[in-house]
C-alpha cells in the first residue's frame, strides 16, 4: 500500500521529468534565443499590438512552464519581456511568470519527494530544516539575491526542506526583482541592437550600480540571522 502511495506522489515529478526531455528532443530549445526573438520580431510585436492582454497572459503562461520544468533560458525570456512590453510591464509579467512557475516545482518536489527525503535523511536533515524554518524568508531570499546555485536548485531545496509556501513566495518575488529589472532593461533596448545587427552587450546587466543594489539587498537580509547569532553568542 505504502508503494502504491508513493508511486502515485512520484506521478507530477515524473511528468515534469518526461515533459523537460521532450522539450530538448523536438528542438523547442532553439526558440530560447535572441536568434530566433530577432527573426521572429515583426510577428511577435504585431500580435503584441493586436491582442496585449491575450499576448501578456501567453507570456506569463510560457515563463510559468519554463521554470516549472526547470528549463534554461530564463534571462531569455526576462529580455523578450523587455522587448515586448517595455521595461516596467515586461518585468512585471516575468516577476509574474518566475514565481508562479517556481511556486509549480515547489509544490512537486515537496509532494513527491519532501516527505520521503527527509524521513531518510536523518537528523542532519532535520537540523537543517530547523535552521532553514527558523530564517527561511532571509535565506532564500539571500539565495534570490546572490545567484550561487542555479534558479531551479534554489526552487527545491526550500521545498525538500519543508518551507512555509507563504515565505517562499513572497521571497522568491521579492529577491528576483533586481535581476528581473536589469535582464528587462537590456530587453526593452533589444530592438537598437537588432537594427544595427550588433550584439547585445549582456555586460549591461551587471553594472557597477546593480551589482551594488543587489549586495546591499543581501546584507539586510543576512542582517536578522547575524542579529540572532549575535544574540546566542551575548546570552552565552
Amino acid at each position: 500500500m505504502s508503494n502504491s502511495v508513493t508511486l502515485k506522489k512520484m506521478v507530477p515529478l515524473l511528468v515534469v521529468a518526461a515533459l523537460f526531455i521532450a522539450f530538448f528532443a523536438l528542438g523547442f530549445d532553439h526558440y530560447l534565443t535572441l536568434d530566433s526573438l530577432h527573426d521572429n520580431e515583426a510577428g511577435l510585436r504585431a500580435l503584441v499590438a493586436r491582442r496585449p492582454l491575450l499576448s501578456a497572459a501567453a507570456f506569463i503562461l510560457t515563463y510559468t512552464i519554463a521554470v516549472g520544468l526547470s528549463l534554461p533560458g530564463g534571462a531569455i525570456l526576462t529580455m523578450t519581456g523587455g522587448f515586448l512590453f517595455g521595461l516596467w510591464i515586461g518585468a512585471g509579467l516575468s516577476v509574474a511568470g518566475a514565481t508562479s512557475g517556481a511556486i509549480v516545482i515547489f509544490l512537486v518536489a515537496r509532494l513527491a519527494v519532501g516527505d520521503l527525503l527527509r524521513a531518510r535523511a536523518g537528523p542532519f536533515m532535520a537540523r537543517m530544516a530547523e535552521g532553514f524554518e527558523k530564517n527561511a524568508f532571509n535565506y532564500l531570499l539571500l539565495l534570490r539575491l546572490v545567484p550561487v546555485f542555479p534558479f531551479w536548485v534554489v526552487n527545491l531545496v526550500p521545498a525538500l526542506l519543508g518551507m512555509n509556501t507563504r515565505s517562499y513566495v513572497a521571497a522568491t518575488a521579492i529577491g528576483i526583482i533586481p535581476a528581473t529589472l536589469a535582464f528587462a532593461a537590456v530587453g526593452d533596448g533589444l530592438g537598437l541592437y537588432f537594427s544595427a545587427g550588433s550584439r547585445v552587450p549582456l555586460s549591461e546587466v551587471f553594472t557597477p550600480e546593480m551589482i551594488s543594489l543587489r549586495l546591499g539587498l543581501a546584507l539586510l537580509a543576512l542582517l536578522p540571522m547575524v542579529a540572532r547569532w549575535a544574540m546566542r553568542r551575548w546570552r552565552r
